[in-house]
This record gives structure tokens, C-alpha cells and sequence, in this order.
């Protein structure tokens, strides 16, 4: 069952989406060659208490860590580890933090160091992808068009879109309906109507779309062993268009990077 929010607690909920965003851009300074990812995580979770939340990954379904760090072949799920970040590694960081009693959940796929040229590539599909399939969320619109817009968008460039894992619904608990696939058909599954806060997030390979999952129980690794590109937005529906909750500006702000593409989802758009 799809829990629609009012206006007031889409506010609440941007409050939580606004402090993964910033929680992301503080690590965006830190991911660098020879630190590890338990290092940045210990990070996290004192900033996201900070800013009077709780981490929203820590020991939801037993997950052991606040974030989900999932480097160069890793899709999503990786624990952190005192293992440290090498040059031309990339890194996967998912981030939860609830607050007044709501989620904020999104995601941003980090280069360390240069990078192979192919790999950049594959992380800047990967965003805009997030991008294409936010846009058709919007009222009278259903669930398969948004997974169609990401699939034809991704493949079309030649890369592997990951069957297996979606988004989701946000709210009160992290995960609610609907599950939003980043691949399928238009005009197919649930309708979107106004006050969805929805999860938006695709995952793409560099090869094959088919994945395995690790002895631990939580790694998710790409079957050919190739890079992995994760990114994800918090987007409700107001006025019947996709608005923003999260943003990527305390990333590119920390990176250098100028860019506009998230302009036509504010609220004063």
C-alpha cells in the first residue's frame, strides 16, 4: 500500500534528506587514497548525530555499519572495512538518517583519485540516468515509466542495468511501496499520485547486468567482476511534478563541480 505524506511531513522528510546530503558532501573532502572506509563511516555517523539524527542504516536489518561502501565492483551493500582506498578506485556511498521520525536516503558514487576514462563515464551515465527516470514521476504516470526511461537510457549507451535490486517507497520506515525497478515497461505497474516520496536510484554496470551475492550476506558484487555505479535521490510528488528532497550540492560544491542539473526539480523552479 503506497502511504502518500502531506505537505508537512514531505517538509520533515526533506529536513532528513537534507542531512544525508550534507553528511555525503562532508565525506566528499575525505574520500581520498589511503583511507578507509571504516574511517569514513566513524565519520558519518558523528555527523549525522550532530545534526540531532540517528544513522538509518545502523542495525536495520542487522546492518552492522551507518554506511553501505561499496568500492569498484561492489554494487551496494559493502561493509566498511579498515581496507584503504587506492588511487582510481571508485566508491559507492549510501547513506540513512531519520529524524522526527522519517527517513532520508540517497546515494553518490565517488571517484578517488583519476580514474579511467571508461569508469568516468560509467558514473556520469549512471547520474544522469537518476535524473531521466526523476522526470517521469509525476502524476498520472506509473512506476514502469520510470524504470523504462533509466533501462532505455542506460543500455542504450551499452552498459548493465541490475534486475535484482530497486528503489523503494521512503517514509516512516526505510523501505515502503513502491518498489521502483530501474528497468520495465510504460503505462505498467502502480500509478504515481500526489504526496509519493519515493527512492530513486539506479545501479549500472560497466558489463553484464547479473550479480552475486557474497558469503556475508550483505556484499553484492557484478558477476564479471567490473565496475559498478550507484546514485539515488529522495523525490516527492507535489503539484503533481517530482520536487527534490535530496541534493547533491555539498558534493559538487566539496568537488569543484558546477552544474544545473537538478534546477528543474526545486520548489522554486
Amino acid at each position: 500500500m503506497i502511504i502518500t505524506k502531506t505537505q508537512e511531513e514531505i517538509e520533515i522528510m526533506r529536513e532528513s534528506a537534507l542531512i544525508v546530503s550534507r553528511t555525503l558532501g562532508m565525506l566528499a573532502k575525505e574520500v581520498k587514497p589511503g583511507v578507509s572506509t571504516l574511517y569514513l563511516d566513524k565519520l558519518a555517523e558523528d555527523f549525522i548525530r550532530s545534526e540531532g539524527a540517528i544513522p538509518g542504516f545502523l542495525g536495520l536489518y542487522d546492518f552492522p555499519n551507518t554506511l553501505c561502501m561499496s568500492p569498484n565492483s561492489q554494487v551496494v551493500h559493502g561493509i566498511p572495512n579498515k581496507n584503504p582506498l587506492k588511487e582510481g578506485d571508485i566508491i559507492s556511498i549510501d547513506c540513512g538518517a531519520k529524524k522526527n521520525g522519517f527517513y532520508g536516503d540517497h546515494a553518490y558514487t565517488f571517484a578517488v583519485g583519476e580514474i579511467a576514462t571508461e569508469t568516468r563515464k560509467l558514473l556520469d551515465v549512471t547520474r544522469e540516468s537518476l535524473y531521466v527516470g526523476i522526470r517521469e514521476l509525476k502524476v498520472g504516470n506509473r512506476v514502469g515509466d520510470v524504470g523504462y526511461a533509466i533501462q532505455k537510457f542506460t543500455e542504450d549507451r551499452g552498459y548493465g542495468v541490475v534486475r535484482e535490486l530497486v528503489g523503494h517507497g521512503l517514509g516512516r520506515v526505510m523501505h515502503e511501496d513502491p518498489e521502483m525497478p530501474n528497468y520495465g515497461k510504460r503505462g505498467r505497474g502502480k500509478k504515481f499520485i500526489e504526496g509519493m516520496v519515493v527512492a530513486i536510484e539506479p545501479m549500472t554496470n560497466l558489463g553484464t547486468h547479473k550479480i552475486r551475492q557474497h558469503s556475508d550476506g550483505w556484499t553484492i558484487t557484478t558477476l564479471d567482476n567490473k565496475p559498478s555505479a550507484h546514485f539515488e535521490h529522495d523525490v516527492a510528488i507535489v503539484n503533481g511534478k517530482p520536487e527534490l528532497l535530496s541534493t547533491f550540492k555539498y558534493v559538487h560544491d566539496a568537488l569543484g563541480i558546477v552544474t544545473n542539473e537538478e534546477d528543474e526539480f526545486r520548489a522554486n523552479s
